[in-house]
């Protein structure tokens, strides 16, 4: 009996967030070890599922790295690292495309529709709603890095994204842009997910990998921070506090901020029901970034 009291409580609780965010889009980032696993997967698309059944309209990115390597070793190529970021040539693109869309996105797709809801994956060998052009980078001495096939994503096809939604489709990304020629670019997950949170006037965008959020001292649990401001974070950046795997999920959080976004959250998909717990509850789980 006291557990259906508790479960009764917990529905009391999450209608009020229920009411608040009903036809708004809530951008989903999915990365880290939270794609190797299939079952964990599974369980993450059912929240959004859930997510979806309530009204909510969630709009999903995905990334895939380890997925990408293992091919590419899979294959007999080694991944080149620049500046932390996978070097692409013409047969490492082909690789990416094929692990991202087939081995991936498809796979999110069908497993969502099993559960329930419509999908539609969007990427380079279908509807592509990310466009980019090759990412510039410089050293210290001025001199051009070549990165190869690597982008940055400098439009987003919004109006599709929101048509989709408003049918009750979950748009599925994968991270592959269009370039003005026509070209194929891989470019940075969580970065795509930040242009698009902007492009969508999302309400929300949320990294979920296997971090824990945000926390003061990387190796220790108890100093994560439940909530923290744009300019707390840039003290932080500057600091050495956020580096390496965290910044280009705090800096895709302040992409989406700067394009109207209200609240970025980096949480914990390892943690049962992680995305609904800090998307319905008061505490949540992870860190949240705001204005």
């Amino acid at each position: 009996m006291e557990i259906a009291i508790e479960k009764a409580k917990a529905l009391i609780e999450a209608m009020e967030y229920i009411r608040l965010f009903r036809d708004k889009i809530i951008v989903v980032k999915l990365g880290g070890s939270v794609l190797d696993d299939a079952d964990l997967q599974k369980k993450l698309l059912k929240d959004v599922v859930f997510m979806a059944t309530v009204g909510i309209r969630p709009v999903l990115v995905h990334g895939g790295g380890k997925a990408i390597t293992r091919a590419m070793n899979a294959s007999g190529i080694e991944s080149q690292w620049v500046n932390g970021r996978r070097y692409t040539d013409e047969r490492t693109m082909a690789i990416v495309e094929h692990t991202l869309v087939h081995t991936m996105n498809t796979l999110m797709c069908e497993t969502i529709k099993q559960l329930g809801c419509d999908a539609m994956g969007l990427h380079s060998l279908s509807s592509c709603v990310l466009f980019g052009q090759p990412l510039r980078l410089t050293d210290t001495d001025g001199k051009k890095i070549d990165l190869g096939l690597v982008g940055d994503v400098t439009a987003v096809n919004g109006q599709l994204l929101k048509t989709l939604c408003a049918n009750g489709t979950i748009p599925v990304i994968a991270p592959i842009a269009i370039d003005r020629a026509g070209g194929k670019l891989n470019v940075n997950a969580d970065s795509a997910a930040g242009k698009v949170a902007a492009a969508v006037e999302a309400e929300k965008i949320v990294s979920v990998s296997d971090t824990h959020g945000i926390r003061t001292d990387v190796n220790d649990p108890e100093t994560r921070i439940s909530s923290v401001t744009e300019a707390e974070i840039k003290k932080m950046i500057d600091a050495g506090i956020i580096t390496e795997g965290m910044l280009p999920k705090v800096e895709a959080g302040l992409v989406a901020l700067e394009g109207g976004v209200k609240k970025a959250h980096i949480i914990d998909g390892r943690i049962p029901h992680s995305l609904l717990l800090e998307i319905y509850t008061e505490a949540g789980i992870g860190t949240q970034i705001v204005k």
